[in-house]
């Protein structure tokens, strides 16, 4: 009994330190965000976990089907032990009795007990162990990494199924049911508290970023530890950081998996330096926790990955994790927990046993999953609350303001020096005269004063309408969101330059998931944009090689009443996988309404095309149009009117 107690004990501490995981625990020392909401309902996440969940489950063990099974069970095991303490050998290894001992009356106690047992029923100690493990097994099955991912498996022996309804044709893929979240830079300051009470802080001295979706080298965040300052006085230590990319020394010392290195070198070198400051020193090298493979993992080690990932790790928020979590309990617990063949075996005695742990581990998981849906659900109403403008200008040609406005034109230099650098003006001519023998130039409302710009907005009769282009920069999903019902069904075309998601524009995915988080970035985008189109609007993709054939299902997938046609871009360019055999050539998808005609493969004619001055793009180009190999899309008046087929 006592090994059975332990075994218990273990299951129930196992499943208690998952749910810590999954609430976050770790992350107590963050005050930001989602993490500052959590904090304040950890002190309720913790007496659920301690308190209230061993309680409901002993509570049901105590009572019902279960309780009388497993007081069976004790009643069947002191039967066996009075027998044996007379007659060692009258009950085998298999529990028969010998049948001498059927007429006595312990012999007829024990065969009662036994029947009532029915040969399968469990101590109360298994029982419980059973549902920890259950629980366990469900929970650890579906969380990944933070997030929860659709693993549902057909049965104990084949491997998941998917959430299929009878389409003829249906596209799935693990994080289908997700916002993909794309961090940018957030450079957030880092602080946490050493259980000795030691603060350490993280501060950004340098950091360079790409400008103007301008790609470079990848940045990296390095701990400048031979400039770690403690203070002995307040018991802070303060580590300087820079985020930029690597120097050519710095990459041929890193190599590969530079970050992970880069915290390596960190966590062993600068608890070195600190011989001088114990407290400090004890702070840092203290165990946080065990890894997965059972090593330890310093205090140390485990801020720095931390931080470092929450700046450069994109993840996902589950539009309906509650929804999604009960019907995969639902699903596990009749085809995991409800076993046919254990309960055929078991007899009719023991069904009502089996229904009542079905019922507890339901209303347990429910419990668990009640708390989840309301932290995700709080981080899916942030992601989709529409997000306040910072910041508005405009951007006017000369030729549309009135000369009533120009002495104040004449006199800001920061306009002046703007037009200088992008059009190479003479900046010394300062004169009406050659404010209206240049109507093109572009006035930035960003370079004067606020009653400037109300007072030149305020001359126009109807901006809106004079407004022929909006430019945001802002998370294109939430720039999306924000400007969907202005635009709906008002936009002729939509293109995407999504990140190729190959070695060089990888997304950052945090887990094994590298297309499914893809195809969820992009389907999130696609689908918000899919209402901004007219009738005849068209969506064209840009992509290449890494993920083209999943694009293409997905564009089917989301527009079957298109032709969804893909084009080959042949580029005479030396491709970015090496000197030999590379790719040159990259793809667009058109998905344009069939209600916009086809050609179907009419003969391309100079005047309808002009495919001569194709020639002129390389000679790759020069090679396929001679043959006339190329796609044209007809456009009059500004609209698309009708494309043509591959020759």
């Amino acid at each position: 009994m006592a090994d059975e107690s332990n075994a218990t004990n273990d299951n129930i501490m196992k499943f208690q330190d998952l749910l810590r995981e999954l609430f976050q625990f770790d992350c107590a020392d963050l005050d930001f965000g989602i993490y500052r909401i959590m904090n304040h309902k950890r002190d309720a996440i913790e007496r659920f976990i301690t308190e209230q969940l061993p309680a409901s489950v002993a509570a049901e063990l105590d009572s019902g089907p279960l309780a009388q099974q497993a007081q069976a069970a004790t009643k069947l095991a002191e039967a066996a032990q009075s027998i044996r303490s007379v007659a060692p050998n009258a009950i085998g290894d298999d529990g028969v009795l010998a049948e001498q001992f059927h007429d006595s009356d312990a012999g007829q106690q024990y065969l009662q007990a036994q029947a009532r047992v029915a040969g399968s029923s469990r101590s109360r100690g298994a029982a419980e162990t059973a549902i920890y493990n259950h629980l366990y097994t469900f929970f650890s099955r579906y969380y990944d990494e933070g997030d929860f991912i659709s693993k549902r498996r057909y049965s104990r022996n084949q491997r998941y199924a998917i959430p299929y309804n009878g389409e003829e044709v249906y596209l799935h893929w693990a994080n289908s049911d997700q916002y993909y979240v794309k961090t940018e830079e957030h450079f957030r300051n880092y602080d946490w508290t050493a259980p000795n009470g030691v603060s350490i802080r993280f501060r950004l001295q340098i950091v360079d970023v790409e400008q103007n979706n301008v790609k470079g080298d990848k940045r990296f965040f390095l701990p400048l530890v031979d400039e770690a300052e403690w203070d002995a006085e307040v018991a802070i230590l303060t580590v300087p950081f820079e985020y930029r990319p690597l120097s050519s020394f710095e990459k041929t010392r890193y190599g590969s998996q530079a970050q992970d290195r880069i915290i390596a070198n960190a966590v062993e070198t600068l608890p070195s330096l600190l011989g001088h400051a114990p407290n400090a020193l004890a702070a840092l090298i203290s165990e946080h926790r065990r890894g997965a493979n059972g090593e330890s993992v310093s205090n140390l080690q485990h801020h720095l990955v931390r931080y470092t990932r929450r700046n450069n790790s994109d993840f996902f928020i589950h539009k309906d994790l509650a929804g999604f979590l009960n019907r995969e309990l639902d699903f596990y617990l009749k085809n995991e927990v409800l076993s046919l063949d254990e309960v055929a075996n078991a007899g009719e005695n023991m069904a009502d046993g089996w229904f009542q742990q079905l019922r507890l581990i339901k209303a347990v998981g429910g419990k668990v999953i009640d708390f989840l849906a309301q932290i995700e659900d709080f981080q899916k109403m942030l992601w989709e609350k529409r997000k306040f403008v910072t910041e508005t200008q405009y951007c006017i040609t000369l030729g549309n303001i009135d000369a009533a406005f120009y002495p104040e034109v004449l006199t800001n230099d920061m306009q002046w020096e703007e037009w200088q650098e992008l059009f190479s003006i003479d900046g010394n001519d300062r004169s009406v005269a050659f404010l209206q023998t240049n109507p093109t130039l572009v006035l930035d409302t960003k370079h004067y004063s606020a009653d400037f710009a109300e007072r030149l907005l305020a001359s126009f009769a109807y901006l809106d309408g004079m407004t022929d282009g909006v430019l945001i920069h802002s998370e294109n999903w939430q720039a999306l969101g924000l400007t969907a019902e202005k635009y709906a069904n008002s936009v002729q075309c939509v293109y995407l330059d999504p990140p190729y998601n190959s070695k060089t524009s990888e997304i950052l995915y945090k887990n094994d998931y590298r297309h499914s988080s893809w195809l969820s970035l992009i389907d999130n985008r696609i689908t918000i944009s899919s209402h901004y189109t007219t009738a005849t609007g068209s969506h064209i993709v840009a992509i290449d090689e890494n993920e083209q054939i999943f694009l293409g299902q997905l564009l089917a997938y989301r527009f079957p009443g298109n032709n969804n046609v893909c084009v080959s871009i042949i580029h005479n360019k030396k491709g970015i996988q090496g000197d030999h055999l590379s790719y040159n050539h990259d793809f667009a998808y058109f998905s344009i309404p069939k209600a916009l005609k086809s050609t179907h493969g009419r003969p391309i004619m100079e005047d309808d095309w002009e495919y001569i001055q194709l020639r002129k793009w390389g000679r790759e180009s020069e090679r396929f149009t001679a043959k006339n190999c190329f796609f044209p899309i007809f456009v009059q008046d500004g609209e698309l009117v009708g494309f043509g087929d591959v020759c």
